[in-house]
């Protein structure tokens, strides 16, 4: 197996400045370090991570933490994360909770962090107070998406202001009768988002003087089968609700699934908005709020990048704009 004294002979240089030149370090001339790379190319060499990592004191390693790898939203933020990363030459650790009960067990240790990764990128979760007094302890940089925190930079969206646009769309085009599909939040988890959205809708229906009726108000896991179940229910009534804010849009295709299986026709019988603009949105026709999830994750790992690297961040939260995409699931309501 090829050496790192076998490099430093081929190129006619120290070991010391084969180990500068390959971590990119300073006092290296542009000429050595292009002999040293062509001659680690031609001998095939591959440096050691643990001594490269011992070396510099970083390990090109970050930490994701995440409520569920298998989710569509979780899974784009860890796309776009991943693309930063590995253009940084940076590897992940995947840290997968997917506990749901009611006292969901710590995560993160000192053994799994400390020396091993170089920072730790949250997906909006709330970390429990071991965890956070673990992080502050080692000093380890941190940013979070969805989830604002005091003590760590945070990219989001303001959710109580989405769910709020998608309301007053459907008050715009005449609809006064609204029902309500929202995601349950975990306990274990406490996300924010739940709670979020569903004030978003509540406020904007009260500034426009509207009851949110209790029974056409129901909350489900997120998933397009949980939409559809709460579309069955909402959709059944006698008092039915021209129209439908969901929480998601794979909850508001559950919805939709709803009324089909109903013989209702979407838009004509009901109206339904979703937020996401899921990938299946466009497919089936489904007005929504946009987010961008991928690039969510892309601007949150470049914030937490420049944290490792040692540049001030601060405790700044980036709040990403979202936009109205209408399509054919939303219209004025019936007449009566």
């Amino acid at each position: 197996m090829t050496t790192i004294s076998d490099v430093a002979r081929a190129a006619g240089v120290s070991v010391a400045t084969v180990s500068r030149a390959l971590r990119g370090l300073d006092r290296v001339s542009p000429q050595t370090r292009d002999r040293v790379l062509r001659a680690a190319k031609s001998l095939d060499y591959m440096p050691s991570p643990t001594a490269s990592s011992l070396a510099s004191g970083k390990t090109h390693v970050v930490a994701v933490v995440v409520p569920y790898v298998t989710r569509w939203y979780f899974a784009h933020l860890i796309s776009g994360a991943s693309q930063v990363l590995r253009d940084k030459g940076f590897h992940v650790l995947l840290l997968d909770v997917r506990d749901e009960g009611p006292n969901r067990a710590t995560l993160l240790d000192s053994r799994m962090l400390f020396k091993r990764v170089d920072g730790v990128l949250i997906l909006s979760l709330r970390l429990q107070q071991p965890e956070r007094e673990l992080l502050q302890r080692l000093q380890m940089p941190v940013v979070t998406v969805g989830v604002p925190d005091q003590d760590w930079p945070c990219v989001r969206i303001d959710d109580i202001a989405t769910t709020s646009i998608a309301t007053e769309h459907l008050i715009r085009l005449g609809h006064r009768r609204i029902g309500y599909v929202g995601g349950d939040s975990v306990p274990a988890m406490n996300f924010p988002t739940p709670a979020d959205r569903a004030k978003g809708f509540r406020d904007t229906m009260g500034r426009h003087g509207l009851d949110v009726d209790p029974g056409s108000f129901v909350m489900g896991d997120w998933s397009a089968r949980s939409g559809l179940d709460a579309g069955r229910e909402l959709l059944s009534r006698a008092d039915r609700p021209t129209a439908v804010v969901a929480a998601s849009d794979e909850l508001a295709l559950g919805v939709m699934a709803a009324a089909r299986e109903l013989a209702l026709s979407v838009p004509r019988d009901v109206s339904v908005v979703g937020i996401d603009d899921h990938e299946l949105a466009e497919l089936h026709g489904l007005t929504t709020i946009a987010q961008p999830v991928d690039e969510q994750g892309r601007m949150a790992t470049r914030l937490l990048l420049s944290t490792v690297a040692g540049l001030p961040t601060g405790h700044e939260v980036a709040t990403v704009p979202v936009t109205l995409v209408e399509r054919r699931s939303t219209a004025a309501p019936p007449r009566p």
